[in-house]
C-alpha cells in the first residue's frame, strides 16, 4: 500500500521484466530448424500485419518490451506452437 492507503500495482514480471514469455520466445527461435533470426521472425510477423521490427524482437525476448496479445498471437502462429507454450507451459 501506499501513502495513501492505495493499492500499488505491479505491470511487471518477476525480477522486473515488461514481460513472461520474452524467454521462451527466443529459447523456441533458437531451437527452430533451421534456426531463426531475430530479423527473420520480425519479417514473418510482418508478412502476417504485424507491426514489429528485429529490435522489437530483441527488447521483447529481453524482457525489456511489453508484448500484446496480438504479437503473443501471431508469434505462436509463427512458431505453430500452442500460445500456452510461449509462457512456458505444455499443453496436451
Amino acid at each position: 500500500m501506499s501513502k495513501r492507503g492505495e493499492v500499488m500495482f505491479k505491470n511487471k514480471a518477476n525480477g522486473g521484466k515488461n514481460n513472461i514469455c520474452g524467454k521462451q520466445i527466443y529459447t523456441i527461435r533458437k531451437n527452430a530448424v533451421p534456426t531463426m533470426s531475430q530479423r527473420i521472425l520480425a519479417e514473418k510477423l510482418q508478412l502476417i500485419g504485424i507491426d514489429v521490427d528485429k529490435n522489437a524482437i530483441q527488447r521483447i525476448e529481453s524482457g525489456q518490451r511489453f508484448i500484446t496479445d496480438i504479437e503473443l498471437y501471431a508469434i505462436a502462429q509463427v512458431f505453430n506452437v500452442n500460445i500456452m507454450t510461449l509462457y512456458g507451459e505444455e499443453t496436451e
